[in-house]
């Protein structure tokens, strides 16, 4: 019997609905992929079908809500001064996005997100980094700036956006203040960085 696309849909959007729910009810480290399709009503074999591993799982409900962020972001864009102004509030965004999946967000910073991510992991990963950088590139070249979209600035721009999003998952400070004092002074920072290197003597 053949599945169709409507099938599969409803079925992807099982297992992510399952999987949501023992994350926050179980924890990310005790629930497993079986446990998931259990949850699911479905075989094992089905959901790797859909997802590989579990970090997948966590990528694809990420990527939900970063998609959401970006066009609610886009949908109001403010009055701001600077490049870190626009990043800080494109990020806060995104972080509200988050919000509920803040403490499950960690394995997805060491695997699929990370530089050392496996290479089963990094489809995933590059899906999001993609959308997102690609967001920073446009915001950059509002602004006039070139260099965001070098391979060595979208680097640094990349490592300094994750250890927020680290530091992010597991920050008990009143609504997380600390992390976003460390995001306004990691955008000064990047945006000085860019301000050196944009306009080099030829």
């Amino acid at each position: 019997m053949r599945v169709t696309t409507k099938t599969k849909s409803e079925t992807r959007q099982k297992i992510l609905d399952a999987a949501e729910i023992l994350f926050r009810t179980g924890g990310y480290e005790v629930t497993t992929t079986r446990k998931i399709a259990e949850r699911a009503g479905i075989g094992l074999a089905t959901l790797f079908n859909y997802f590989p591993t579990k970090e997948a799982i966590v990528a694809s409900l990420a990527s939900t809500a970063l998609k959401a962020a970006r066009e609610k972001f886009e949908r109001a864009p403010g009055k701001r001064e600077s490049l870190a102004e626009d990043l800080f509030a494109y990020i806060a965004c995104e972080l509200r996005h988050l919000k509920s999946y803040r403490t499950f967000l960690t394995p997805l910073l060491e695997t699929t997100l990370g530089p050392l991510g496996s290479s089963r992991d990094q489809a995933d990963g590059a899906a999001l980094r993609t959308s997102h950088l690609e967001t920073v590139s446009q915001l950059a070249a509002r602004r006039g700036a070139s260099a965001p979209q070098t391979p060595v600035a979208l680097q640094l721009y990349w490592t300094l956006y994750t250890g927020v999003l680290a530091h992010w998952a597991t920050d008990e400070s009143p609504r997380q203040e600390d992390t976003l004092a460390l995001l306004d002074e990691s955008l000064a920072m990047f945006e000085g960085w860019l301000g050196r290197n944009t306009h080099r003597p030829k």
